[in-house]
């Protein structure tokens, strides 16, 4: 009877353990491998810190088209506390958002967007 109870703990516990390292591996996949990656530039709309158990940091920035041309904006997740200090210092200025986009994350506690902002340029100062 010990012995049956063991077997079944173990099987049990291989059918909880099996599936948490596997989702694991995807989490950290989906966060290491880069789907794509480019520049968006224009000026920074919006930065908040938000989220009811995960905080991340969200942020609007404003495309800058053609004049007379509706703005568009560009929804990016910042990860990297370095980043946000960045991004707060340059306010009011053109910037340039340098970002990767990771496809496939499970929830919103890594980001509520794709977009993953790696760095940030001053645009005025680079001229």
């Amino acid at each position: 009877m010990l012995t049956q109870l063991k077997k079944f703990l173990k099987y049990v516990s291989l059918l909880v353990i099996i599936p948490v390292v596997l989702f694991g591996l995807y989490i950290w996949a989906a966060l290491t491998w880069v789907y794509s990656s480019g520049e968006r530039a224009g000026y920074v709309q919006k930065l908040s810190h938000k989220g009811w158990v995960c905080k991340t940091y969200e942020g609007e920035l404003v495309l800058v088209s053609m004049p007379g041309t509706q703005a568009e904006k560009f929804y990016f997740t910042v990860r990297d506390d370095a980043i946000v200090k960045k991004i707060n210092n340059s306010v009011g200025s053109r910037v340039r958002l340098i970002y990767e986009e990771h496809k496939g994350l499970p929830s919103t506690c890594f980001g509520e967007t794709s977009y993953f902002v790696t760095d940030v340029k001053l645009i005025d100062k680079e001229e």
